[in-house]
């Protein structure tokens, strides 16, 4: 491997870490945070990973320019030129590595700005796009979508997968609201926390078809997880910050 192909490697390594540190510290326009905690913490990924690649080729230019000088001959040394040549690509890639560093540093103010903007929902009511359905302060709801009037079986299970509740209604054509007041079958009360939900049509045929839908819940806090993205908190549950549909008004 020459040092030629070395700087490239460093350039196109640095390149990809540039881009992606720039992508994470742009500020998004949009009126949700979503979009711009998912592209921050791909991002960031990103960036670590052409960095770590970036360092293991920077210390194999050094290793080369060494070898070469070490070895060249007395009588014969390297063309100055070339030289200095070499010695500038070297410069310029140290320069680009300790900017990637602040741009990494920026990518991290920037996560924590989306955090502190997050904690304004504490308190709103959300749609997710998610079949973990938050029960809090002993009552859940959902919203699902029928084509037609037909029959709609839903049902309810726990951490274990075990069904602790179903039920059954007729929808009406278009978007229907549905309202669990935490009980079982038995009719004793369910602790808060998640519960997973399936939401079923009946055909005319007798066959079922799944109907899309998305469940309600307030958030109650917003965290980071250990990749860097925004998570709500929903009580005793929390989801990611990307399965956010709407924000309802109080």
């Amino acid at each position: 491997m020459s040092l030629a192909s070395v700087a490239a490697q460093q350039s196109n390594a640095l390149a990809a870490a540039n881009a992606a540190a720039a992508a994470a510290a742009t500020p998004s326009t949009s009126t949700s945070s979503t979009s711009a905690s998912a592209n921050a913490t791909a991002a960031a990924a990103a960036g670590n990973t052409a960095l770590s690649s970036l360092t293991s080729n920077f210390g194999d230019f050094l290793d080369l320019l060494m070898t070469q000088l070490q070895n060249q001959d007395p009588t014969s040394p390297m063309d100055t030129n070339q030289f200095t040549s070499e010695l500038v690509q070297f410069a310029s890639v140290e320069q680009e590595i300790n900017t990637n560093s602040a741009l990494t540093q920026l990518i991290s103010l920037t996560q924590s700005g989306q955090l502190m903007q997050s904690t304004a929902m504490v308190g709103q009511q959300v749609l997710l796009n998610s079949t973990t359905l938050p029960l809090q302060n002993g009552s859940a709801s959902l919203q699902f979508t029928a084509t037609s009037a037909e029959p709609v079986a839903i049902a309810i299970y726990n951490s274990s997968g075990q069904q602790v509740y179903d039920t059954s209604l007729n929808a009406t054509a278009g978007t229907n609201t549905w309202t669990w007041n935490g009980t079982n079958n038995a009719g004793v009360q369910m602790p808060d926390g998640g519960y997973t939900v399936a939401v079923e049509g009946a055909s005319p045929d007798g066959s079922t078809t799944a109907l899309p839908f998305t469940v309600q819940g307030t958030i109650t806090g917003v965290q980071t997880n250990s990749s860097g993205g925004l998570e709500l908190e929903l009580g005793a549950t929390t989801a990611p910050f990307s399965s956010v549909q709407q924000v309802l008004t109080n």
